[in-house]
This record gives structure tokens, sequence and C-alpha cells, in this order.
């Protein structure tokens, strides 16, 4: 039921997930709140033609990539799913009550994410694709089947319309929603009125089942958008450079909550590219620790690999750095797109975190799993602790405890809590 390609769901399992969503409301007299969007890529075949078929095939699964890291980001409440349609098409789908409004800027925040260029596929350089995007709520009575057809219909739609990058499906019209423009503002102004929240990720050790500590998540509830991740919090910083300001403001908060943790407990915080070229990151983060009166042996900074393709020395330096005051680095979303082992020698790692990819299918697919063992191989070779991301099943679980990783995070334990929930699992 998964596209071999990208791990995805296949049309067949998007198509019985839709069945399932609906036929669980109906049994209830009640409609199911479906969202949908078919994302696809123009010119696809084009890039096929141009750098061959497996520049294509990495393409799609840095893209597939991006499609699950967003949507885990934005829907913790109610279920969701991401399908391979086929080519270029990606399915996403939600089971849950979302203003259109909120569909409509979930869309365009998505294409900006898959837009974002695409490095390291081969000696090509830099790749980047031009998605568009077909929106629809489907009324009582539209079965899976039509909800395809009209989605594909409404992109096939979009891509004659010059410069339209999202169109609904009922009437072709866009809703006047929130302009980007309006958001950032927004983002200004929560800032300044420390709105901006911080939830808690529960770390836990295999080998006991015990809570070591938790991850940092930001997240922002917008008055008219509804939550907004993290990821896209940092997008929006982007447009209005700041992005400095906003992790600092993640930061201190994160440290001065986790400062009241029980003893023990450690708190892992991500840094961004802006921070890392920052000359001068270091000495300032220091001080804050200092200042938050959180103790830097319990704290772990978490890196993604595209946060260091530009200044791989320069980031090692900075790491090195805090290091040295008792701090531990950990290589985050590993096996999420391009992998460059080069990281592995040149950056002071004390751990990796798996991607979420990296563990979906390792019970039903013999080649995920010996991927999974693979890694475990060179991580222990290089005395590096490991992570795994995205647990949901107690096989998972047990795969990965019998593999030999370290420690996990995932909804089969905790989803993200606030800081009074977290005091509380942990001391209970």
């Amino acid at each position: 039921m998964n596209d071999e390609l990208t791990g995805l769901a296949s049309v067949e399992a998007a198509r019985a997930t839709l069945e399932k969503w609906q036929m669980q409301a109906a049994e209830q007299g009640k409609t199911a709140p479906v969202h949908a969007m078919l994302l696809g890529l123009g010119r696809f075949d084009a890039v096929n033609l141009a750098y061959g078929e497996s520049v294509g095939d990495g393409a799609l699964v840095t893209v597939a990539q991006r499609i699950l890291h967003f949507s885990e980001d934005e829907f913790e409440q109610g279920d969701w799913l991401v399908a391979r349609l086929g080519g270029g098409k990606f399915l996403l789908a939600a089971h849950e009550a979302c203003s259109r409004e909120r569909w409509q800027w979930l869309a365009e925040a998505l294409a900006d994410a898959v837009a974002h260029p695409i490095t390291g596929l081969d000696s090509s350089g830099t790749l980047r694709l031009w998605p568009r995007i077909a929106l629809m709520r489907p009324a009582p009575g539209e079965g899976p089947a039509l909800i395809f057809d009209r989605l594909g219909e409404t992109l096939e739609e979009a891509r004659t319309k010059h410069g339209k990058r999202v169109l609904w499906s009922d009437g072709g019209l866009t809703v006047p929603g929130r302009r980007s423009a309006l958001v950032d503002a927004d983002l200004l102004a929560a800032l300044d009125r420390q709105e901006i929240e911080i939830v808690y990720q529960p770390q836990v050790s295999l080998s006991d089942d015990a809570i070591i500590g938790a991850e940092a998540l930001a997240r922002w509830q917008h008055p008219e958008l509804g939550r907004i991740g993290a990821s896209q919090l940092f997008v929006i910083a982007e447009r209005t450079d700041h992005v400095a300001q906003l992790s600092r403001h993640i930061a201190t908060r994160a440290l001065t909550q986790a400062a009241t943790w029980p003893v023990g407990q450690r708190l892992s915080i991500n840094v961004t590219p802006a921070d890392l070229a920052s000359a001068n990151f270091a000495d300032e983060f220091i001080k804050l620790v200092e200042n938050c009166a959180f103790d830097p042996e319990n704290l772990s900074l978490e890196i993604t690999e595209h946060a260091l393709l530009d200044n791989l020395e320069s980031s090692a330096k900075t790491l090195l750095t805090l290091k040295a005051h008792g701090m531990r680095v950990a290589l985050d979303d590993f096996g999420a797109g391009f992998c460059n082992f080069r990281y592995l020698k040149i950056l002071p790692l004390d751990a990796i975190k798996l991607d979420r990819t990296m563990i979906d299918g390792i019970g039903s697919d013999e080649r995920d799993l010996a991927v999974l063992r693979g890694i475990m191989a060179m991580a222990k070779a290089l005395g590096l602790r490991v992570i795994a991301e995205g647990v949901e099943t107690s096989e998972q679980r047990a795969i990965i405890e019998r593999e030999g990783c370290d420690y996990y995070q995932g909804f089969l334990r905790a989803t993200p809590m606030s800081n009074a929930e977290f005091i509380d699992i942990v001391t209970g």
C-alpha cells in the first residue's frame, strides 16, 4: 500500500483512508471534515530528460520528505495522509476542522517549502521545482474517486493560468485570505507580546523506557490561521529578517522553563542556519545559557544538514566552542534527503537523529531494515548515540531497540506537551 520510490501512501491507500474517514462519520450521521490538496510539479518530465531519471527520482524523494515534514509540523491533532498519485503528483489530506483561509495558507506555505532549492543530487548543481496546488473541501457524497477527479481537473486548470499557483476546485477563485505581509507583521507583534509558545516532545531511553529529556518545539496560535508550526514560523521570520530574534526567543523561553525541570533531564534545542552563520553566536549563546541558569551539561543542540551546506568548516568551529562548555551536538533529520557523510567526519557530533522516513518501513520492508542496520553499524563505529524520531508503533520500538538505538521520540510514548505537562509526566 506504499509507493515504492518515496515510501508515501499509494493511490490505493489514499482511497482507502478517505473512504474510512467518510464511512466513520456517516455511521454517526455526520459529514467527515476532510480537506484535500493535490500538488503537481510543473514540467517534471523535463527534469528527467535534462538530468536523468536518477536525479528525477532523487528530487521526488526530497519533495515527498518535505511534504511529510511539513505535515508533521502543522497537523498534530486529527488524522492526515500524504500520498504519491504517480509522476510528480502528491496528495495531502487532513481529517480535521479547518477554515478555508487556513487551508489555502497551508497550500501557499507548502508550495514555498517544495520550491526551496534541492542540492546534492549529483554534479548538476542546484535544482528548483515549481509546484502548483489544487484545493477542495469535499461536499457530502463526494467520495475518493470524485475527489481525485476534481483535484486533477483543477490542477490542470491551474497550469493554464499564468501566475496562479493555488486554485480552488469550486469555481477556481482563491479566497482573499491573509496576505504574507500581514502574517509577517503579525509574527513581529506576537514576538513582542511573548505569544510564541514552546511545547516539548519527550525523549525516551530504550534501555529502561525512562524519559531522559525533551526537544523544544515552537508553536504559534494565529488568531485567523490557527496553529502554525516551527518550520513555517522560521519561513515567515526569514522574509522579515527576524530569524535571530525568533531563535533567541525560543531558546530563552525553553532554557528558562527547563531550568525548573527535575535534575538530570536533558533539553534539546534546534540551531538555525542563521545562528551558525553569526560570528558571535557561540559567545552569546553561552551567556544566554548562564543567564537562564541551565546546566550546559544537560543541553543538546540539534542541527540539520541544510543548515551546513554553505559553511561547514565555520559551523564546526562554532560547535566545538559550544562543546567545550559541556553542550552536546546532534545531527537532526538524518536520512531526510541528501546525506553528506563528510558531516560525520568534520563535525564534533555526539549523536544522530534518524528521520521518521528511516523508521516508517522497518517492520515491512527488508531494504528499510537493512539501511537501518547499516546506519547503526556506522554510528557505533564512530561512537555516536542514535535517536529515532517518529516512532508510532510498538513494532517499530521493538525493532529499533533490537538493532541498538539508544533513544526514541514519537507519538507511541507522548505527543508534544506544555512545560507543566512535561514536568508532571516526569515526576508522576
